[in-house]
């Protein structure tokens, strides 16, 4: 499958949500920044709340695209068969960099409230698309410590690869494609521009102001 964009996966991923979540009052959070325009499209079709599981991923020194591992907030570390080949040192140089950045974001992104909490709900964990899973699952595990009800991971598209390895890390993988042929994510979408810090930004604080204004 081909998506016209992050809006046409959505919708389509929103409507596979569904049954999970009919009943229930979901968290919907984002793996900034791609995820983020989707999560928003989600949480709305779901009457979900919204926010962002920051994590980034920790790049191979030869190939800044090849992730060794990622990490989230707190330091948590989930590390990828090709951390093996990579020196501690650089390892560490690169955890403390993303930490930064992470720090950064969340300062950007949430400014007016805490990251929400996921304990007792249930929590949908959104990404556009998934090549090795790293990132992905640093964020189910930075979830998962905090006890939610039902944790789901929600994707347009994934490598086989990774997403057999997503299925144990959490209650559901809602996949709407696993290509043979999976070489990097935007192959699969006619337009996968980038997003901006701004954009996330102003998709929060719009997302925010209107639950305030319905509470």
């Amino acid at each position: 499958m081909l998506f016209a964009n992050r809006e046409d996966a959505a919708k389509l991923l929103a409507q596979r949500l569904s049954a999970y979540c009919e009943k229930d009052n979901p968290l919907v959070l984002a793996i900034p920044r791609g995820a983020v325009p989707m999560a928003r499209m989600i949480a709305d079709a779901l009457t979900g709340s919204l926010d962002v599981v920051l994590v980034r991923k920790l790049g191979h020194p030869e190939q800044p695209e090849l992730a060794i591992g990622a990490i989230d907030e707190r330091g948590n570390t989930f590390f990828s068969a090709w951390a093996a080949e990579v020196s501690p040192t650089y390892i560490e140089s690169e955890k403390q960099r993303q930490l930064a950045v992470l720090q950064t974001r969340r300062a950007q992104y949430t400014p007016m409230h805490d990251a929400i909490d996921p304990c007792g709900r249930l929590v949908v964990v959104v990404d556009d698309g998934i090549a090795t899973g790293a990132t992905m699952i640093a964020a189910l595990r930075s979830v998962r410590v905090r006890q939610p009800k039902k944790l789901i991971a929600a994707v347009a598209v994934a490598s086989m690869e990774a997403a057999k390895l997503l299925r144990s890390e959490c209650d559901a993988l809602v996949c709407l494609e696993t290509p043979a042929d999976f070489s990097a994510v935007g192959q699969f979408f006619n337009d996968f521009s980038q997003v901006s810090d701004q954009e996330v930004m102003d998709l929060l604080s719009a997302r925010q102001e209107k639950a305030s204004a319905c509470a």
